[in-house]
């Protein structure tokens, strides 16, 4: 393997062990016992899960063609699983507000096992079967946990401020860490032990199994909106009302779809555009980089959100600024770099500066995450939180989906080329809600003064 690799590699550790032990008190957050118990307990959960996530995202398209399906087949797979999301998701996901979020989180374990256990089938109709199932998984994934955790957290009464620490160390651990233990892990199972690419999906169903275990028994239940006349069609209505009658919540709402969109069509071009001439990269070792490249972004995000200056707003701009950058290295290096047509070899000089590039854009992820939590908590209803984040996943479900659909008719730099002119429509959009955001608090507090003095004028009167 080059000395290339080792060196982003090893910086990137150096950096992230940097600001991990050179945080002074100013950039650590004072909490009680309470909390960091209930934060330790949460953190193991979301990293049991976490962990049966990342350990099949390897493995998933090579099982696939080991059952010797192509490439058409493996891409109706996918996008039935991004599909399902879209669909089932949403409808499973909003059922958390009424249900409740901790039954949601048992029955994200539940159906991801099922899923996993799809895998030792090579019959598509069950592989199908599966990917609807993990569809299902993934929309509960990202919307009950969070909603569980916001909710459990207000509800025991700890300090606002408390929950960006829970979702940096969350990022840092369940999005960091654990993507690389698990994708070594992975690895060894397959190729150290040769048990074969289902090995890492009984892994996965292992380790969610024993994420329930822990849900179940330490847990309590939380709901969003629990009263009973409210059926599923009057929710999707009161969501739909919240995210049009507020600016911020739409706005919210646009900025995750542009950001995760690129997100998402970076994860199946980043292979091609770093080996466009079929070129030797080690793939798990790139995976790795990008991971801990994400712990730097968390580890950042945790500086900043531990202070009142600057706010998750105003610095959110200019980290999708240099996200929208770094995934236009790939069109800037097309023009300026002189295509290599020698098959085959190590990563070329244009791969590399991509690489630097990618790396960068991994950062983001990691800092985008915890700040977009903090957000959320901010500005979307308690009542129907979980309903809300599974609406902001339908364009994004429906982008992926067409992207998918598309992901050979289009030149690669031209779908860089899209992704970088989202995450700056982002960051224009990032700015209208810091805005919007500083009119609504000024006419919140001229309104709380205007009160106060009418109540000091006329006292008698309330």
């Amino acid at each position: 393997m080059e000395i290339f690799y080792f060196v982003v590699f090893g910086g990137l550790a150096a950096i992230v062990a940097g600001l991990e032990l050179s945080k002074s008190n100013k950039d650590r957050i004072n909490t009680s016992p309470a909390f960091n118990s209930f934060k330790n307990n949460y953190l193991l959960v979301y990293s049991l899960m976490m962990a049966g996530d990342w350990l099949q995202g390897p493995y998933v398209y090579y099982l696939y063609s080991t059952y010797g399906f192509g490439k058409g087949e493996i891409g109706q797979l996918f996008i039935a699983g991004f599909g399902s999301s879209m669909l089932f998701g949403t409808i499973v996901g909003s059922l958390a507000d009424k249900q409740g979020r901790k039954r949601a989180s048992i029955t994200y374990c539940i159906t991801y096992i099922l899923s996993c256990i799809t895998k030792h089938s090579p019959q598509y109709k069950v592989l199908m079967v599966g990917r609807v199932l993990g569809g299902i998984a993934t929309s509960l994934l990202f919307s009950a946990f969070e909603s569980w955790l916001v909710a459990e957290h207000n509800k025991r009464g700890f300090e606002q401020q408390w929950l960006s620490l829970t979702f940096s160390k969350a990022i840092f651990l369940g999005n960091g860490l654990v993507a690389i233990i698990a994708g070594l892990f992975g690895n060894f199972l397959v190729d150290s032990l040769a048990l074969g690419p289902v090995a890492p999906f009984d892994a996965a169903a292992c380790f969610l199994a024993i994420g329930m275990a822990v849900i179940i028994s330490s847990w309590s239940e939380n709901y969003g909106d629990p009263s009973e006349n409210k059926d599923l069609l009057t929710q999707f209505k009161n969501a739909a009302s919240a995210i049009a009658s507020d600016e911020k919540i739409a706005l919210l709402g646009a900025i995750q779809s542009l950001f995760e969109g690129s997100m998402y069509t970076f994860v199946f071009l980043w292979t091609p555009a770093l080996s466009p001439n079929e070129e030797d990269i080690p793939h798990g070792f790139i995976f790795a980089t990008f991971m801990l490249a994400s712990m730097l972004g968390s580890s950042i995000a945790s500086r900043l959100l531990a202070h009142s200056s600057p706010k998750v707003e105003s610095y959110m701009q200019i980290v999708f600024v240099i996200s929208s950058a770094a995934l236009m290295l790939p069109v800037v290096t097309s023009f300026l770099v002189a295509p290599s047509g020698v098959k085959g070899g190590n990563i070329s000089f244009s791969g590399c500066i991509q690489l630097m590039g990618f790396c960068t854009f991994e950062a983001c992820v990691g800092i985008f995450w915890p700040s977009i939590m903090k957000m959320r908590s901010q500005y979307i209803p308690e009542e129907a939180r979980s309903t809300i984040m599974n609406f902001f996943r339908i364009p994004l479900n429906i982008f992926v989906c067409l992207v998918l659909y598309n992901v050979d008719a289009f030149p690669m730099t031209v779908m860089f080329g899209m992704c970088s002119v989202f995450l700056f429509v982002a960051s224009i959009l990032q700015r209208r809600l810091m805005n919007v955001a500083e009119i609504h608090k000024s006419r919140s507090l001229e309104w709380s003064a205007a009160k106060e003095m009418t109540a000091e004028a006329d006292p008698l009167n309330p």
